[in-house]
C-alpha cells in the first residue's frame, strides 16, 4: 500500500465515522509522512493532524487504530 492509498483509507474511515465529507478530512490529514524502514522498524508513516481539537482528536484516533492494520506504506507516492 502507498501513502496515498493509505491516506485515502483514513480519509474515508474518518468521513463514515465522523460525517462531514471527504475534503474536510483530507484537509485534516494532511499529507502522510513516510521514513525509512531501516530507522523506524515498527512503523514507517505519520500525520501531522491540523485542524479543530476534534478533527485532530479524530485524525489521532484514526490513526493508532489503522496503524495496527497498515504499520508499513511504500516508499512511492
Amino acid at each position: 500500500m502507498t501513502a496515498t492509498e493509505l491516506r485515502d483509507v483514513i480519509v474515508r474511515h474518518l468521513a463514515k465515522a465522523n460525517g462531514g465529507g471527504t475534503i474536510r478530512w483530507r484537509k485534516a490529514i494532511g499529507e502522510l509522512k513516510v521514513y525509512s524502514l531501516t530507522t523506524h522498524a515498527h512503523c514507517n508513516w505519520d500525520v501531522r493532524p491540523t485542524g479543530t481539537a476534534f478533527e485532530m482528536d479524530q485524525v489521532e484516533r484514526a490513526v493508532d487504530a489503522l496503524r495496527l492494520k497498515h504499520p508499513f506504506v511504500d516508499t512511492g507516492s
